[in-house]
């Protein structure tokens, strides 16, 4: 049986969960994910996991972070006056809001903490920083 290999485009299913057991993704109630085996269009770790499988085998495979969506960087986290929000807005924890960077590039952060006369936005992608824990199933190796 033929194994995946770079270049290959696959078919999987899969289900992402954190250590804890909470479920982050899955492509169980819907189509199988395809991609391009090194094409970098999922995330390192993942793709690494999908590499020698074989159409029908099942794996479980955990992804450290520095192989997902990288460490969780302070850097990323910026204090923001609450007057420079508008005036019918009002954060609240774990809100999701975009932002325009000046180079006009739209990013998604997250209210980190509000507080007095300030907000802490996050600009981490939300899985920043957490072990991955995926079972993984190939579908298909389309040639």
């Amino acid at each position: 049986m033929e194994k995946a290999k770079d270049g290959d485009k696959v078919r999987v299913h899969y289900t992402g969960k954190l250590d804890d057991g909470t479920v982050f993704d899955s492509s169980m109630d819907r189509d199988p994910l395809e991609f391009t085996l090194g094409q970098d269009q999922v995330i390192f770790g993942f793709e690494r996991a999908v590499i020698g499988m074989e159409p029908g085998q099942k794996k479980k495979a955990t992804v450290a972070p520095e192989e997902g969506y990288g460490p969780h960087r302070p850097e990323m986290l910026v204090e923001v006056p609450r007057n420079q929000f508008p005036e019918d807005l009002e954060p609240e924890v774990d809100q999701r809001l975009q932002m325009k960077r000046r180079d006009g590039q739209i990013l998604i952060v997250r209210v980190a903490d509000v507080s007095g006369d300030s907000v802490t936005l996050d600009a981490n992608h939300p899985l920043a920083g957490k072990e991955l824990i995926f079972d993984i199933e190939l579908v298909e190796i389309e040639k």
